[in-house]
């Protein structure tokens, strides 16, 4: 768990920038928030250290990967027991079409799942010859996304 760190508007600077644009050099990073390189990377380094930054990854266009169909699922589980919950879970890290994985309430869904595929086809593959063959799955609720509205991976900062 992240230590509480106080956010001052120069923090805040750097993390909206570095949302923006992680390949963002310190210098540059620097020059655009008036400070000095140095004091500047210490900031991050202390973000960082912090837990606010939690890691920095490259986002990929799924089409341009021939990755063309996005499914929400909803993961209804036989039994809800920790040993159910946890042998789900580590299955389903292993499986590369799976992005996101959440523990829900309020649906009737145990867990929500975000998955992209190739086509119907793949998803097929997956749904029958990996998800449904895992223990304790007992329904899968699946709705495919036509278009994406909004797509952010910046956190509010204010």
């Amino acid at each position: 768990m992240a230590n509480m760190i106080k956010l001052d508007r120069i923090d805040k600077q750097i993390l909206q920038l570095m949302q923006e644009n992680a390949r963002m050099s310190n210098l540059e990073l620097a020059d655009s928030i008036g400070l000095s390189p140095t004091p500047c990377s210490r900031r991050v380094k202390r973000l960082e250290e912090s837990g606010i930054i939690d890691k920095h990854v490259t986002l990929l266009k799924p089409a341009a990967l021939g990755l063309n169909l996005t499914a929400m699922l909803g993961i209804t589980m036989d039994r809800h027991t920790p040993e159910r919950f946890d042998n789900f879970e580590a299955a389903i890290k292993d499986m590369p079409e799976v992005l996101e994985c959440l523990i829900v309430t309020g649906q009737s869904a145990d867990f929500l799942l975000k998955v992209v595929v190739k086509d119907m086809q793949h998803y097929e593959k997956f749904l029958l010859g990996n998800l449904t063959k895992l223990a304790g799955v007992s329904g899968v609720h699946s709705s495919f996304v036509l278009r994406e509205v909004v797509k952010k991976s910046a956190l509010p900062l204010d």
